[in-house]
C-alpha cells in the first residue's frame, strides 16, 4: 500500500471513530420529533443557549472553519420586543474546502454553507443539532465530495462535542 492509500485509510478509520463516538453520545441526544434526514445529529448541551453558542463559535475558529453566517429568529422576534426561545443557525465552512466542492460538482454548492442549528430547551440548556457532512454530500454519488466530506465529519463532531461537558 503505497503512503497516500495508507493517509486515505487513516482518514477513514478516524471519520469512523469520530462517528461511533457521536452515536455514542447519541445516547444523551433528544429530539421532539424525529429528524427528518439522515446523518442527522441531535446533541443535548451540558450549557445554557448563550454559552452554548459562544463555545460553538470558539470551537469553529478553533477547528479552523469559518462562520460564514448566522440566523436567528429569537433575536430577530426580540427586535420586535417577542420573546421566544432562542435559536440560531450557523453556516459554517471553509473557503478551500469549497473550491474543492465546487471542483467536484457545481450543484453541490448549494449545500455549502453547512448547518449548526442551536435551540434552548425547556429546561434553561441547549441542544446542537446538525447534519453529518457525509450525509449532505452523499447524495451525489461523487467520491471527491465523499472523501472532503469524510474530512468534515470529525471536524463538525469536535465542534458540536464541546457543549458536552464541563
Amino acid at each position: 500500500m503505497n503512503d497516500r492509500n495508507s493517509v486515505l485509510v487513516l482518514r477513514r478509520r478516524a471519520s469512523a471513530l469520530a462517528m461511533g463516538l457521536l452515536l455514542i453520545v447519541g445516547a444523551q441526544a433528544h429530539a421532539a420529533s424525529p429528524a427528518p434526514n439522515s446523518g442527522t445529529l441531535t446533541v443535548k448541551s451540558a450549557y445554557g443557549f448563550g454559552e452554548t453558542v459562544t463555545r460553538i463559535e470558539q470551537a469553529i475558529e478553533a477547528n479552523q472553519m469559518g462562520l460564514v453566517a448566522k440566523a436567528s429568529a429569537s433575536a430577530g422576534a426580540a427586535g420586535r420586543g417577542v420573546k421566544i426561545a432562542g435559536n440560531v443557525v450557523l453556516m459554517v465552512f471553509r473557503n478551500d474546502y469549497a473550491v474543492r466542492m465546487l471542483a467536484a460538482s457545481v450543484p453541490a454548492g448549494i449545500e455549502a454553507p453547512l448547518r449548526i442549528y442551536v435551540t434552548e430547551d425547556a429546561d434553561g440548556k441547549a441542544s446542537a443539532t446538525y447534519r453529518t457532512p457525509s450525509a449532505v454530500f452523499a447524495p451525489y454519488g461523487n467520491a471527491k465530495l465523499d472523501e472532503m466530506a469524510g474530512e468534515l465529519d470529525p471536524i463538525f463532531g469536535k465542534i458540536v462535542g464541546v457543549v458536552l461537558a464541563r
